[in-house]
């Protein structure tokens, strides 16, 4: 019975033993390397947050849950280029384009983090602070405060990025100015957006495109909510490596203590009801060569420096006003993303988004109306335009739509 017993626990022990040769152990990436890639995500978000979050010397918390840091002008992140380094903010030119007249634009529209009155003081700039989550959202840390990689034609479908534009090009321009309805479009999936801008673009649609962009946007990948929000954009190789969006690289220089880029715009439009828009214009200014944005009536936000381009060094060939929507198919049909107000431009004022006041600036530094607009819309069964002339706007155009609907699938 005992050599029974002992021959069986040999027999078992050996069985147990091929077993295990047999049965996988648990792998090693599972239980040291996944954490591992983690910790190794994490430092590297780490490392970029404390390359854009500079130290302020005051935080504001804004109601919709932006922590606004006011950080010393000549320490924004703009000046980590090392073309700036050592540098600060320059003066503001001394004249606006010829032609300008702020009692054009409405100064109703704020921003929810000044609600409570409190600003930032002179010498600082208002930056959103920018969050683990927020670079988790990302593709990647590179790839963070990026347009996604797209061609970039406006007269292709291609790359998931759908528009509804006016442009003027076959000159030479030094700026644009618009005032843009604002509203708050459903966004329906977090890795789309809609935004409604201005673009000052040179070069070619190849690689060396150069464009300067402001304008609102919601974009739940990059802000985490579906708040619209003033933006910026730049970029001088057809969105590769270079530029981002606000100040989450170096490049835009701001030179205003009372506007965050990126923060969110309030009041919005309403359908049928009470409109708000922003006035954006952009110049080349004379003396440096530099592109100078504004915001609202007469507020200089800071510009962004020559240096940074290549063709829009000299001037712009092409200015497009208008919307912009990603469209990621993501659930096998044409996206129900709504580009302005989601309605489509025949609806008119109340109900369809505007821009208003259209205009470009020319080689003597003047404001002029528009020649010869074009209107693109590259799905007009899901978003279009409509442009008009009158009095009081000026060039106008009505645009956007809802997305998906039963002409658009």
């Amino acid at each position: 019975m005992a050599s029974f017993s002992s021959s069986s626990s040999s027999i078992f022990f050996i069985f147990v033993c091929l077993l295990l040769m047999f049965v996988p152990v648990a792998p090693k990436n599972e239980t040291v390397f996944k954490p591992m890639q983690e910790l190794k995500k994490l430092k590297r978000i780490r490392s970029h947050l404390k390359k854009i979050n500079k130290p302020s010397i005051k935080t504001i918390q804004s109601p919709d849950g932006d922590l606004i840091d006011c950080v010393l002008s000549h320490l924004q992140p703009a000046f980590d280029h090392p073309m700036l380094k050592g540098q600060k903010p320059l003066e503001p030119p001394l004249e606006k384009p010829n032609g300008y007249n702020s009692s054009d634009e409405n100064i109703e529209t704020v921003q929810l983090w000044t609600e409570s009155n409190e600003f930032c003081p002179e010498g600082t700039v208002p930056i959103r602070r920018t969050t683990e989550n927020d670079v988790l959202r990302a593709s990647s840390v590179k790839r963070f405060g990026r347009k996604i990689i797209r061609p970039v034609r406006r007269d292709t479908t291609s790359g998931g990025h759908e528009h509804a534009v006016a442009f003027v090009n076959g000159d030479q321009y030094y700026g644009a100015k618009a005032s843009i309805n604002v509203w708050t479009p459903a966004v329906t999936d977090p890795y789309e957006f809609s935004l409604s801008q201005l673009w000052v673009i040179s070069g070619s649609f190849g690689n060396d495109l150069n464009t300067v962009e402001a304008g609102w946007q919601v974009s739940p990948e990059l802000y985490g909510d579906g708040y619209p929000r003033f933006f910026t954009y730049w970029t001088t190789d057809a969105y590769q490596t270079t530029g981002c969006y606000n100040l989450l690289c170096s490049g835009f220089v701001q030179t205003n203590n009372r506007i965050a880029i990126g923060a969110a715009i309030s009041p919005r439009s309403s359908y049928k009801n009470k409109q708000f828009d922003i006035a954006i214009m952009i110049w080349k200014d004379p003396k440096h060569g530099h592109w100078w944005l504004q915001f609202g009536s007469g507020l200089l936000i800071g510009y962004w420096p020559s240096f940074l381009f290549s063709h829009l060094q000299r001037h712009a060939s092409m200015i497009q006003f208008g919307g912009e929507i990603v469209n990621s198919r993501s659930r096998g049909y044409h996206t129900s993303t709504q580009m302005g107000s989601g309605h489509f431009a025949d609806e008119g004022f109340g109900k369809a988004s505007y821009f208003r006041n259209l205009k470009v600036v020319d080689w003597d530094n003047s404001l002029l109306p528009l020649t010869n607009l074009h209107l693109l819309a590259d799905h007009p069964n899901c978003y279009d335009i409509k442009a008009g002339k009158n009095n009081v706007w000026g060039d106008y155009i009505y645009y956007g739509g809802p997305g998906r609907n039963e002409r658009c699938q």
